[in-house]
Order: C-alpha cells, then structure tokens, then sequence
C-alpha cells in the first residue's frame, strides 16, 4: 500500500473515530434544545403559578398541625422540655440580664461565690422533632461556677459579655459579632469564644440572637417583585441591579413589605443568582430570588421566614446535585444544630426542591464531561445524610440522595451552561414550574 492511501486510511479512520464522537456531544445538546419545544406559554406555566399561589396562601402555618400541638402537649410544661426562644425588646432583654447580674452579686456577698446556669448545647441535647419538622435543644442545664478551674475563664467570658450586650441595649445601637470580639481580644482569645457563649446569653436569657442586638455582617442578596422599608428607607429590588439588596443584619429594621410574586425562588450561589438578576427572570415570572451565597447566615434565614410567614407564598429551591446543596436546605427547612434553640424562628418549612436533582443529570442529558465524581468525603456525607430523620421524612429526597450515591456523580448549578449561558432561565426553570417538578 502507498505511503498517500495509509495516510488517507489514517486520516479516514480519524475521521471515523471523530464522527463516533461527535452524535454523543451534538445528541445530547440537540436533545436539550429539543425541549424548549415541550414549553408552553408563559400565561399558560403563570396560570399553574398562580395555583400554586394560591394552595400556599390557604395552607395552615407551620406549627399549627395538630400532630405539632399533640407533640407540644405530651409534656404538661412544653418550656421543660425543650428551649423556646422568643424576639424581645430591649427593655425586657436588659430586665433579664439586670436580675441575672443581682443574683451573682447576692450570691458572692452570701459568701458561695457565683456561677451561671447555661443551657447544654452539646449535641447530645440537639434533636430532630418529627411531628414539628426541625431540630429543637433539649433543656439540660449545666453550672458555670467561677471558683472553679475548668469553668472559670468561660464565666469571665460570660459575665463580659453579658455587660457589653447590657451597654449596647442601653445605647440603642446594633454591633457586629466582631466588633464584640474586638472589646476584649486578650480575654476572648478568639471569635469562636466570644460567639459561643452569644449563643449561650441567648438561651440564659431566652432571647434570639438578633434581640441582643448583636448581628453578623452582611452576606445574603434578594431581588425581584420585592418593597419593603430598611430603617425608614423604601427599597423596591426590581431596581438592584445584578448584584441584588444586601439582606439586612438585623432584621428588625424592615417594615412594609409588599410584593405581587407568585413564588420565593431560593438559589444556593451566587453565579446562579446573578445569572436570573440579569436575565431578570423574576419579570417572566413574577417571583422574589434570594441567596446566602452558600452556607445560609441567620439574617437570610430570617428574612426567608419572614417573607414566607407574611407574604405566604410558596418558596422553590435551586441547588446543587451534591450532599452539600442538600444539606443548605436542609439548614433552611429544619435549622442547624448550632442554633437549635433559636429553630422556631429561624426554619422555613415545606421549601420545595426544585432543582438540580441527581435525577435531573439523565432526564437533561447533562454531558458527561460537566458531571464530576463524588469523593470520599463527599460519600461520606451522603450517606450521613440518608440516616438523618428529617430526610428520612421525604421519600423523594430518599430516592434522590440513593440515585446520587449509586451513580457516584454530582454536577453544579453551572453545568447547565453547557447547553447555553441562559438555558438555566429560558428553558430549565420554566420547564421545570411548567411541569410542576418539585419534591
């Protein structure tokens, strides 16, 4: 054979070899444009929005059940047996702390010396309550005594944060977390210290955090068919551009809030959020987008609770296909053990999961090449996650989280960006609210 025929049986059998390539790349973006043409039109997929809506409006508030009212009534004094934290105004919150301080004063001058009672938050004493649908800290109370050597740096701490607490409720102002920190480093030692025991002053004195005055800076974003008032200000976040209005710290500032959304989409990124803010999604279909930008803070958790609680629309969850986006909204619908205490006031029940699901990786034909694979630790994970309760309580997520474990693949929000930067809003999420695919 000539050295010219090898080198065209060469280049034919790569040709070959290319074309067996390419249908797999070009089937799988053919097929996910082909679904743009299973959409509908927007009145028909707003109708079904407007339905939802609707159903929403006209459910009982979480905690109304009366599986939740028995679980509350099984012991004659609910407040024995688990810690129930309530917002408060400063008066009351510097009341508490003024009794507290007369009772150590007393004690020391009695000649016991003083020690603090403070609730247990092991986690041991931090449990999944089925029949409320969150997490809740048992009431075990443990002593903090300052004559004693294990305890006494932790009640020195205490103490100095319950004075600085008292003197911001006296001025009236809010602080940061770490300006509280920065008060007194030597002593603190680090912020995880002084944080730690906020969170105990607020089961001492059966407050919420945000009650004490102290906030955490600004992290989560909200845009869309929202208005409401920040400290007097009138905010309307159709006007925030791509980046969105920064979720207050603290929440107790906002006022008249008003919206003709039809839904609540929650978004687990940021890349994401910005993706919907400048395709303004929220205008094809009326609808408020927030994100904590991943690992939800209180401020957002309590700004989602607000908006469910009083605008009562339904609230759909974009995430990733991975334990960690499951875990995010977990933290969203049944509260984290570090702030079990505060779990009433914090959760938002009944968030739908919208999307990306591990389902969704074949049903969208996602590419192999956008797919990654699970590690170890990711395994791990998930399979802590299969043995929780409040998972177990959802067959779909069961199911999910099962398909995710034996395929051993995960993909972001992002990998949708392989069929097109805007195919997350112009053909996913449509299909998605169109065809009601939510567990």
């Amino acid at each position: 054979m000539s050295e010219k025929k090898r080198r065209g049986g060469a280049g034919a059998g790569a040709a070959s070899g290319s074309a067996s390539k390419k249908p797999r790349v070009s089937t799988a973006a053919s097929y996910a444009e082909s679904l743009r043409s299973k959409l509908r039109p927007d009145a028909s997929i707003l109708a079904t929005l407007r339905s939802l809506a609707s159903a929403c409006s006209k459910s009982k508030p979480a905690g109304s059940s009366s599986s939740a009212s028995k679980a509350l009534a099984a012991e004659d004094d609910p407040a024995a047996s688990y810690i129930v934290v309530a917002d408060q105004d400063s008066a009351s919150v510097t009341s508490r702390i003024n009794r507290l301080v007369l009772a150590a004063a007393r004690s020391i001058l009695s000649g016991r010396g003083f020690s603090f009672a403070v609730p247990s938050r092991a986690a041991s004493n931090q449990v999944y309550l089925p029949d409320l649908d969150r997490i809740v800290l048992v009431r075990r109370e443990s002593a903090r005594p300052f004559a004693n050597v294990a305890t006494a740096r932790k009640a020195t701490i205490t103490a100095r944060v319950l004075s600085l607490v008292h003197a911001v409720l006296r001025r009236g102002i809010h602080v940061t977390k770490r300006d509280l920190f920065y008060t007194d480093v030597k002593l603190f030692g680090d912020q995880a210290q002084s944080d730690a025991v906020l969170d105990d002053v607020s089961c001492m004195l059966g407050c919420t955090r945000s009650s004490l005055h102290v906030v955490a800076s600004e992290k989560g974003v909200v845009v869309g068919r929202l208005t409401f008032a920040d400290d007097g200000d009138r905010i309307d976040c159709t006007r925030m551009g791509v980046g969105g209005k920064a979720i207050p710290p603290n929440i107790d500032r906002v006022s008249g809030i008003e919206s003709d959304a039809l839904f609540i989409l929650l978004v687990e990124k940021d890349a994401a959020f910005m993706r919907l803010a400048e395709d303004r999604f929220y205008n094809r279909f009326p609808c408020i987008i927030l994100t904590a930008k991943g690992q939800p803070d209180v401020a957002t958790r309590l700004f989602l609770r607000r908006l469910k609680v009083e605008l009562k629309l339904p609230v759909l969850a974009l995430v990733d296909s991975d334990p960690y986006g499951l875990k995010i909204l977990s933290v969203y619908m049944c509260g984290s053990k570090n702030m079990s205490y505060d779990s009433a006031n914090l959760t938002t029940p009944d968030i739908k999961w919208l999307g990306v699901r591990p389902s969704d990786l074949d049903k969208y034909r996602v590419p192999e090449q956008c797919r990654l694979p699970m590690t170890d630790h990711d395994i791990k994970v998930g399979k802590e996650l299969l043995e929780e309760d409040f998972v177990k309580q959802n067959e779909g997520w069961v199911k999910e989280l099962e398909t995710m474990l034996r395929t051993r693949q995960k993909a972001e929000i992002q990998a949708l960006s392989s069929f097109g930067f805007q195919y997350l809003t112009e053909v996913y999420l449509p299909l998605k609210l169109q065809q009601q695919d939510w567990i």
